[in-house]
């Protein structure tokens, strides 16, 4: 069966083709929003940005929502994931409306830091929420194509934005650079306040969880939150396989990680040079676009050969094809190296996340779904802050390292062999830990 006939069949269901207009549109303003803030802190032509400046941008981005997801985290499981999604995106488009104020006023950065910070944090939240109700709205036979074709689609339209937030930022004709940037900004916004008004068609209880929290007990149970979570991370851990999964996703992140910092940096600085007119947006751009081809292949292809081929087993294919894209980066820093390397370990990446999705939803109680899910996102950030701590010490000015690019080829390389020695199945356990 074709991604086409799969998506066709899964937007049949009501509930899937409403969360995946909000996810959407959700994630159409997460690339614009994101376009125009790179513009603002990385692309900027008349800023000397060095690698070490550029990934401490990128600590300070991702590190709120791993602070705080442990805090908001459980929410999704006692919170209508229905009002999760509608409120968050509206915050987010205040919070974008006002971020395009600071930059239109000459703000202070610290306070632009901030918004952003907001922003982001919201926007993995969300994410996370989106992802915890996909199984109250298909079937557990179609949990793989719908973690296949959702979070890709989602992952291409956050890339489609991106794209439109770059022509907006830097080749409207006749806008002022301070206008260029509050652009992309304004279309995020438009974009938040869709997809808020998509989320109203969905019923308030449909998405879950089955027995939200009572308002009246919303203060004890605020208490009980890092128990809460500490008892979804001891599940998942006596359940083996979604914990194995999770970690295998966090060290993917890492080494992604490594290589999209890079990316930016070897755009800005070899591939457009210290005279560019666009700081360099515009061959990232480019990678993006190759970026995105690598995550439509992965969701065409993962679907098509689940059939054939376990979960665990794709994710150890995914890792050795992902050390194979890495090590083309590792042997040159051209364009077409690395627009190469962005298809094949985009691909890899995407390819294994599918499936490590779906390993934690089948192998997690939807009574912890939630929980597991923001760990799962936790792990994503910390990753990702990681990667941008070791780019600061480890990348030269220009980007690109040899033995950088080769250790990560040869570290995925490490991890298939170790995801292909760990179980397969769940152990059984006798009860689901509650949030308390």
């Amino acid at each position: 069966m074709s991604a086409l006939t799969e998506l066709r069949h899964l937007l049949r269901g009501v509930g899937f083709r409403r969360l995946a207009g909000a996810r959407l549109l959700s994630q159409l303003g997460d690339g614009m929003f994101q376009a125009g803030l790179a513009a603002y802190l990385f692309f900027n032509p008349t800023e000397a940005t060095t690698a070490a400046e550029i990934a401490l941008g990128f600590l300070l981005l991702f590190a709120p929502f791993t602070l705080v997801g442990p805090f908001v985290g459980p929410l999704i499981d006692r919170w209508q994931r229905q009002r999760i999604i509608l409120v968050g995106n509206v915050v987010r488009l205040v919070l974008a409306g006002l971020l395009g104020y600071l930059i239109v006023s000459g703000g202070p950065d610290a306070l632009v830091y901030v918004v952003a910070l907001l922003t982001l944090s919201l926007n993995r939240f969300l994410l996370a929420a989106m992802t915890a109700a996909i199984p109250r709205v298909v079937a557990d036979e179609d949990l793989l194509t719908a973690n296949a074709i959702l979070p890709t689609l989602g992952t291409l339209a956050a890339l489609l934005g991106a794209g439109v937030g770059v022509v907006v930022t830097f080749f409207a004709p006749g806008l002022p650079e301070h206008l260029q940037a509050l652009a992309a900004l304004s279309l995020a916004g438009v974009a938040f306040g869709l997809s808020s008004w998509v989320t109203t068609t969905i019923g308030r209880t449909e998405l879950g969880p089955i027995h939200p929290l009572d308002a009246a007990r919303m203060r004890e149970h605020l208490r009980d939150l890092v128990r809460g979570l500490r008892s979804g991370a001891r599940y998942l851990a006596r359940r083996v396989t979604p914990l194995h999964a999770l970690l295998v996703m966090a060290a993917q992140r890492f080494l992604y990680g490594l290589m999209f910092v890079a990316s930016i940096i070897i755009s800005r600085e070899i591939l457009a040079g210290p005279t560019s007119d666009d700081g360099g947006l515009g061959d990232f751009g480019t990678v993006l676009v190759a970026a995105g081809i690598g995550f439509a292949l992965a969701a065409i292809l993962t679907p098509a050969l689940g059939h054939r081929i376990s979960r665990h087993g794709w994710v150890v294919a995914c890792l050795l094809v992902g050390s194979l894209g890495q090590g083309l980066l590792a042997l040159s820093s051209s364009a077409a190296a690395l627009l190469s390397a962005a298809i094949i370990v985009s691909f890899a990446v995407q390819g294994g996340k599918i499936a490590i999705d779906t390993i934690v939803q089948r192998d997690t109680e939807d009574e912890v779904r939630g929980r597991a899910f923001i760990l799962y996102d936790m792990a994503y950030n910390v990753a990702i802050i990681v990667a941008a701590a070791v780019c600061a010490f480890v990348l030269p000015d220009n980007g690109y390292s040899v033995s950088v690019m080769a250790t990560a080829a040869v570290a995925y390389l490490v991890l298939a062999l170790l995801y292909a020695l760990a179980p397969r199945e769940p152990h059984a356990i006798e009860a689901v830990p509650s949030t308390r």
